[in-house]
């Protein structure tokens, strides 16, 4: 790469280590970088309109407001309860409560930081009463949350499949067995941890007192039901799904829950505007630098650059997990995924690597980020929510990564757990 490529990208790692917010980190360094090249800067205008202008966003926009219904009214709650009647009962039975809980909100709201704020916030103070220890509790509420973009349907994922052109439903699909294995070996661990020692667990509930608790959280349940039967069955697409798990869950919390009243609906929508409104400018600033990476040619430089040095795909992807990791605890998944994937794509081909899996890689990857020290947003939420500092959180955190990362190497170098979905139901 020549100076102008190293002083670009030094600009934007120095704004964005200054707290320069990420969206106009990426449109001033990628406008200084066009300029820089020559280019007509009006060229901005049509970059900012072509990268608006792309229906798949709708999805997650809508996803948004979904997940802030639940956190609104009491869907949230009703799957924790399920959850909790259905292990509650094991020796770290309430921990699994807690993971089975991400899993089925992630499965609804795409967002690790919106799973994190939901369920972590209940589930860490229930944990400590029921004397599990802090720092278990703590450590496990904060990791486990990465199954909010794991698990479909996921916001990254949506953004991955935007650039990569990979059809979004096959993508989706490529979630349901890593977010398993993620839930059994997380739940697992806690069932090992806690079998000798003091935590308290729930009484056994009969069945018709389970059968009571899914009665009551039947409608919950359904949402999930519904985004995927529909999507799979051809009812509707995935930006359709995301419109009608909105009306549903507007429809659930006021009419049937009754724990959402009209008034909070104007609350909701602009709550979800401005968080989807900070995610369109991330969008349009990354376009922007994108434009001046496409301008340069610099995937295809660090494609040819990578190729002459690596010729093995396991030390590619080894490489790139390594690489994924460290950007994950510096920068956020959705910038990280506009700004990496356009470089990586290139690379996929020469090395023989199935877009599908490297997306799902990608994902992981960034996910476990959120919960990675120094700078991961996960930490910062649950040491609020407990009032510890960065260190005691950062050290409650690393038995769960450990787990994450053994998962996700099993995942890199055996392809099959997460395309034999997809294939199996698209075939190929």
């Amino acid at each position: 790469m020549n100076t102008s490529y190293l002083m670009i990208f030094a600009l934007l790692l120095g704004a964005l280590a200054t707290s320069t917010p990420v969206f106009m980190a990426l449109f001033f360094t990628g406008l200084t970088g066009l300029v820089l090249a020559g280019i007509d800067p009006q060229i901005v205008i049509e970059v900012l309109y072509r990268s608006m202008d792309k229906f798949a966003l709708v999805v997650v926009l809508f996803f948004v407001l979904c997940g802030n219904i639940m956190t609104t009214g009491s869907i949230v709650a009703k799957l924790i309860k399920t959850a909790n009647a259905l292990v509650g009962f094991l020796p770290g039975g309430l921990a699994m409560a807690g993971v089975l809980a991400c899993g089925f909100f992630g499965a609804i709201s795409g967002s690790t930081v919106a799973t994190v704020v939901a369920i972590g916030g209940f589930m860490i103070p229930a944990l400590i009463e029921h004397e599990y220890e802090p720092s278990f509790s703590v450590g496990l509420m904060t990791t486990a949350p990465v199954l909010g973009v794991v698990i479909p349907p996921s916001i990254s994922m949506i953004l991955y499949s935007m650039i990569s052109t990979d059809s979004l439903e096959a993508l989706f699909l490529t979630g349901f067995v890593p977010g398993l294995l993620i839930m059994g070996a997380m739940s697992l661990y806690a069932w090992l941890y806690c079998r000798r020692r003091t935590a308290r667990t729930t009484p056994r509930v009969s069945f018709r007192e389970l059968l009571s608790v899914l009665r009551e959280s039947i409608w919950a349940l359904l949402l999930p039901v519904l985004i995927f039967g529909g999507i799979y069955s051809g009812l509707f697409t995935a930006n359709e799904a995301a419109v009608v798990a909105c009306f549903y869950a507007f429809f659930v919390e006021i009419v049937i829950h009754r724990d959402m009243r009209l008034r909070d609906v104007k609350k909701v929508v602009v709550s979800s505007a401005v968080t989807s409104a900070s995610l369109l400018l991330i969008v349009a600033g990354a376009s922007v630098f994108g434009e001046y990476l496409t301008f340069e040619q610099v995937p295809n430089q660090i494609a040819t650059l990578v190729v002459q040095q690596v010729s093995s795909p396991w030390v590619f992807l080894l490489a790139v997990n390594i690489l994924l990791l460290f950007i994950g605890m510096f920068m956020d998944i959705i910038s990280a995924t506009l700004i990496l994937t356009p470089i990586f794509l290139p690379l996929l081909a020469r090395f023989g690597i199935d877009t599908l899996h490297f997306g799902l890689l990608m994902t992981l990857n960034l996910g476990i980020g959120y919960c990675t020290p120094p700078l991961g947003v996960s930490l910062y939420i649950s040491g609020a929510v407990v009032h510890r500092d960065l260190f005691y959180v950062a050290r409650s955190v690393l038995p769960f990564l450990a787990i994450q990362i053994a998962i996700l190497l099993l995942l890199t170098y055996v392809p099959s757990l997460v395309l034999w979905l997809p294939r199996l139901v698209y075939g190929g």
